[in-house]
Parts: structure tokens; sequence; C-alpha cells
């Protein structure tokens, strides 16, 4: 369990927490009628890949079926893959400024905690920062590339043509574009009535009741709900109380404050003027309650005073909510012109606080791909790699939560309490060993991704993130490899110093790849004789070489770049 609660959590107190979101809302506006790509949801992954394709060049509008931005927040959480990602696109200090940093992570609540400090990575934390507000920076984002973000669009159905689309990419390799198919959206307007809207492709971001995978008839199994956990956000709480409630296994999370004006309680929540203390437990005696079922103050109180013998004086609630481990993956994330992303996609019990992240991740995989196959510059089978890449992650994490929800739930039932403590116990130990603790900390954190190569001589870098290594680069002002990624582009990297590199890349690639060479970066052993790098849009490595002759090195880069950003132009 986790205080970051990004399942599908049940809304029955809706109160705003203080956080101004209304700077999306376009519910008067009509929706455009055609455009390349419809994003279904306005949540964190459905605004993120927006952007990302608006930075690709496609015509892109967000649909909402909500007429407000979300206030309460699901997820409190961005991990350090996900703070990678905000760098790569210059928007980390915005994220930084508001968020508060914490270098200690957990799995299954285990006592010895996964130490992301010690990770090969420039943020090596997790970023405590309440999902309204990232709801809020990324609309902030969109806005700034000019994508619409339409609210009280609710779409209620869609039919898709395929066109010349097979899947293998539908322009000519070089930019051109052919008659392509079509997806027609019902959507319901605010004012109810009805209309159809059309798009070269829809990505359903809408949640786990995703209606986008529904319409596409993409199946989604997995397993129902058997487990439930409550939360609560309190003005109110006695900070006496908290540590007896953490010492008996409560989770407590201070959120951010509220307005001076907007408070009314009688007196600040653990100490801090206006803030609001998220309370996070799992009952044995009420865990088989439905989700669904509306949760009260009273309910809740009774709870705590169960579970550690105080209510911790929690009053004035701004949100109750039950949430529970229904675990679904989608089978496929794409279905012709129709693909999935975040909750859309895969579902799960919010341990650890993994699901917000890994949508925003889906996001960024996608967004450059789907942007390459509308422009007809993408190579064949680029597109479908979304689903190759990303649907081993969802299992992944999918199975991870289902570990840890079952070392949770053991220890609650009274025949396996003894033998479940044991295990957890044993398990905490081996997480004293630097390495197990290293390796499951990059399982969370997804700074372990490693997408894995279409090519059976590929270098060991490829598939892997692009490690931020400060470097010198001739035309640029950039000081580490992070900083070259904010246009989106492909990043071709010389380290070995080819007179002809930029001539040959500008000719053929220009508009999709930036080359640079560089002159002098920091030391590192896995880059050691490492001659060329070309680094992807979402800041995976494509293709790296360590082939020392000049003429080889140049026909092995040409097919690489190929490979990745389609055919050159024709000279």
């Amino acid at each position: 369990m986790d205080a970051a609660i990004d399942g599908n959590a049940h809304v029955h107190v809706n109160t705003d927490i203080g956080i101004d979101t209304d700077t999306d809302v376009d519910v008067d506006v009509d929706v455009d009628v055609d455009v390349d790509v419809i994003v279904v949801g306005a949540g964190p992954t459905g605004l993120m890949l927006g952007a990302e394709l608006a930075l690709g060049g496609v015509r892109v509008q967000i649909l909402e079926r909500r007429t407000e931005a979300q206030r309460q927040s699901r997820a409190l959480t961005l991990h350090p893959r996900s703070v990678e990602l905000m760098d790569q696109r210059g928007l980390v200090q915005r994220f930084l400024a508001r968020g508060r940093a914490v270098p200690g992570w957990h799995f299954a609540g285990l006592d010895t905690r996964l130490d992301f400090s010690a990770l090969d990575t420039r943020h090596g934390y997790t970023l405590f920062l309440a999902q309204a507000r990232t709801e809020q920076l990324l609309a902030e984002r969109a806005h700034a590339l000019d994508v619409p973000i339409r609210r009280g669009y609710e779409v209620v159905g869609l039919r898709q043509d395929d066109g010349s689309d097979s899947g293998r990419g539908s322009g000519d390799g070089r930019g051109g574009r052919t008659d392509p198919g079509r997806v027609e959206v019902d959507v319901r307007g605010p004012g109810g009535d009805l209309r159809t809207v059309r798009a070269r492709y829809v990505v359903g971001c809408d949640g786990g009741r995703s209606a986008v995978r529904r319409a596409a008839g993409i199946e989604f199994p997995g397993t129902d709900e058997t487990l439930t956990g409550a939360l609560g956000d309190f003005a109110v709480v006695d900070p006496a109380a908290l540590d007896r409630a953490r010492a008996h296994g409560v989770l407590i999370a201070p959120l951010e404050p509220e307005p001076e004006d907007e408070r009314t309680d009688g007196g600040p929540a653990e100490g801090r003027p206006g803030g609001l203390t998220r309370i996070v437990l799992v009952d044995p005696r009420r865990m088989r309650t439905p989700a669904a079922e509306p949760l009260t103050l009273e309910e809740f109180r009774t709870s705590l005073a169960d579970i550690c013998g105080t209510d911790c004086g929690v009053a004035q609630p701004r949100w109750l909510s039950r949430f529970g481990n229904a675990t679904r993956l989608a089978a496929r994330y794409r279905a012709g012109r129709v693909l999935l992303a975040g909750d859309a996609a895969h579902i799960h019990f919010p341990a650890a606080g993994q699901g917000l992240n890994t949508g925003l991740q889906d996001a960024m995989n996608l967004g450059w791909k789907l942007a390459a196959e509308i422009n007809g510059w993408a190579p064949p089978g680029l597109l479908d790699s979304y689903h190759a890449e990303r649907h081993p992650i969802g299992q992944a994490v999918t199975e991870n939560t289902e570990v840890q929800t079952l070392l949770m739930e053991l220890t609650l039932l009274p025949p396996y309490q003894r033998p479940a403590a044991a295990l957890r116990q044993l398990l905490t130990e081996l997480l004293g060993i630097e390495e197990v603790n290293r390796r499951l900390a990059g399982r969370i954190s997804a700074l372990d991704t490693a997408y894995p190569p279409t090519a059976a001589d590929a270098d060991p870098l490829v598939g892997r993130r692009m490690p931020d290594v400060a470097l010198t680069a001739a035309n640029s002002a950039a000081g580490r490899a992070h900083e070259l990624l904010p246009p989106g582009r492909f990043v071709l990297l010389d380290l070995a110093g080819d007179e002809e590199l930029r001539r040959t890349v500008t000719t053929g690639w220009g508009p999709r790849v930036t080359a640079l060479t560089v002159t002098r970066h920091e030391h590192r052993t896995d880059l050691d004789g490492v001659r060329e790098i070309l680094i992807r849009p979402d800041g995976h490595i494509a293709w790296a070489t360590r082939t020392p002759a000049l003429p080889a090195r140049r026909i092995e880069r040409h097919r690489a770049l190929t490979d990745w950003a389609g055919r050159p132009a024709r000279r």
C-alpha cells in the first residue's frame, strides 16, 4: 500500500484542497471536428501525450469527460525516471519548485527502504507532489504548445477504417502523406448534444473504465477486486497520535497547504499552517468492503481506532475514498488506429506509487512514434513497437504490485500472520544487501527500463536510458546529455570526430535528427570505446557503435538512422 493512491479510487467527499487547476478549462469551446489525433482523457498521461504529439508537429486535441480539472490527488509521487522525463523536456525546475524530494522509498511497506539515491541518475529521489499539481503543470505545458483541452466531452462510441495503414507506416517515408484512414468518434458535449469528430488516430488515456478500450474491443484480462483500503485527506488531525498510527502500519502523508481564504478548520494539520494530512490504511475487518461502497468519516475513525487505538483526532475531511486491488492489463495496446496508455491499459493496487509514473512513461514512448507515423517518415513497425516495448513493462508493474499486495494482505489474515511476519522479516534483511536493494529500487523507480534491441549484434547500450553525462559539444550550449532532448528529436552524438557527420545527417535527416560532435564528456566505463550514440526522442539509446574504422562506421550509421528515423530525404 502506498500513500500515493494512483488506482481507480472512488470519490465520496468532493471538496477543493486549494490547488488552482482551472488553467485548462475549455468547456464552452466547440471541439475540432477533424484532427490528426484525439487523446481521450486529461489526466497526467493524456496531458503528457498531448504535449509530446504537439512537440512532434501533430494536430492534436484532448477530450475530457469532466467539466473541471481533477482537484483530488489520487497519486502523490513522481519517481526518478518520471523526473528524468521532465528534465529531458526542460520542465524539471517547475516540478522541483512545487514538490519535496524523498530519497528513500519502500516495497510492500517493508522496514528496509529502497535507496533511490544510490541509483545512476541525477534525480535519485521520489518527488512528493500532488497529482492535481502535476496535472496543472502538464496542462500549462500543453497550453504552451497550443494543445486544446476540451472539457465536458464524453466519448460514447467510435468506428475506424484502416485506410492505407497496415501498421507499417502511412506515408512515403520521406515526410509526405498518403490518403490515410480515419477514426470517427461519437462524443456527447456539455449540453448533452451528440456529434461526430474525426481523427487519424485515437488514444485512450481515459482510465480503468476506458470507453475507448471498450469501443475498440480490446480485452482487459486480469483479476477482480478482492481487497480494499481506505484513504482520507483531513484538515484536522492530532499530530501527537500520528507516530502511533505509523507504528501500526498506517501511512501518513502531508499534502499541500490550503490557501488561507479557503480554510474552514480551527487549526492546522500536523502542525503545518493550513496543511492537509493524508491517512491511508487497510482495516482487516473492512478490507472486503467493495470499493464502490461510500466511505464515511465515522467508519474511518472506527478503523483507525481498531488498528492503532486512536482515531488520530481526524476531522473535516476534504476527501474520503476506498481503493481496490483489481489488476488488469490490456491484451494489446494498439488495435488499428486506436491505442491505449496509462490506466486505460493497466490497473493495479497502488503499491509503491507506480501507476501515474507508468502512464507518463507510456506517453513518452508513444508520442514521438505516433508523430512519426502521422508525419509520414516512420520506418516499418515503429508504431507497433509501442506495444512491444510497453506491454511487458505494464505486465511487470501489475505483477510486482500483486506481490506487494499479497505480502501486506497475509499479515492481516490470522492463519498466515506468523509465517507472513517471518517472510517479511526475511525480505527486509535481504533488502539490506546493497545489490538486492539496488535491483529492486531500479525496478520500482523505472530506471532499469531497457527495451530489447531489434538486432542480434546490437551494442549493450542499446535500449537502455541514455546516461545524463556531462559533455561539451560543438555548436551546442548544453552541458549534459539530457539538455539536448527538449526539442523531442533524435540526437546523434559523435564521440570520435567525423568531419562529415553534420553535413551528412543534416542533408538526409535534418528535421528529425540533431547531430553533434562531442569534444569532451564525463568518463564512464560503459562508454569506453563508444564512437557514436543515437538517442531516441524519449531518452533511450537507439544505436551505439564502437567500430573504429570510419568508413564502416558511416555505413552502420546510415543503416541505424534509416531503421529509426526513416529513409533520408531525396538529395
